[in-house]
């Protein structure tokens, strides 16, 4: 009998949106190896992680169970659990397959094991690709007809609030660029910026500590608008 491991993963996006919980994709799992004679040997999760990347704990555990020869198959609930990119789609089922695995997706009855099913995964993965740049597109034209009506778009910059749909300048944010400024036109490490920051106190724009990528981001930004 075919070993398998079941692969689940949830994103805060998808709980709730989609609310497909990680037991559903369990129960689902385990119901489909048993109708599918496929040895079930243990299921995966990576919970709360997003499909941007494919550098997940439990799904790198996965490849390594494939990789091993632990496991013959890997079966997801649906195909976009793996990735929701065609291109790191793609790359995921050439690699199971260069271990001689295959993979098994439940919601759009995929089997890579046969030709055919092979063909669906390609089409499958295209369209949702398809769909993902076409949100993409929409979004851009949206942000673009705004913009052109003299709308601010997106998170309001470090040194200013948003105020009735307008920018304000917050004082104690600039004076804190104004540290930024100061300790950098004098050499200073980004890492000493942060440390400085963080000492005085001084909150990033979400109330965090400072990083050495925040000071970088904002010494780009004063660059660019300088």
């Amino acid at each position: 009998m075919t070993k398998a491991i079941g692969y689940i993963r949830v994103s805060t996006e998808m709980q709730v949106n989609e609310g497909v919980s990680l037991d559903a994709q369990s129960a689902k799992i385990r119901a489909y190896c048993e109708l599918n004679d496929l040895e079930l040997i243990e299921i995966i999760c990576d919970a709360g992680k997003s499909a941007k990347t494919t550098n997940r704990d439990g799904l790198q555990k996965c490849l390594a169970a494939i990789a091993s020869g632990e496991a013959q198959a890997i079966v997801v609930y649906k195909l976009d659990r793996l990735s929701r990119k065609v291109l790191d789609t793609l790359n995921l089922i050439s690699e199971i397959e260069s271990y001689g695995a295959s993979l098994h997706s439940i919601s759009e009855k995929l089997d890579t094991s046969s030709a055919l099913g092979k063909f669906f995964v390609n089409m499958t993965a295209a369209l949702a690709q398809l769909e993902r740049d076409q949100i993409s597109e929409r979004v851009t034209m949206a942000m673009a007809h705004k913009k052109g009506e003299g709308q601010h778009c997106g998170r309001a910059a470090y040194g200013f609030e948003m105020v009735d749909k307008e920018l304000v300048k917050v004082e104690s944010q600039f004076e804190a660029i104004a540290i930024i400024r100061e300790m950098r036109a004098s050499g200073a490490a980004l890492r000493a910026i942060a440390d400085r920051l963080n000492g005085e106190a001084i909150p990033t724009q979400r109330g965090g500590k400072w990083q050495a990528s925040t000071i970088n981001q904002i010494i780009k930004r004063e660059a660019l608008a300088a």
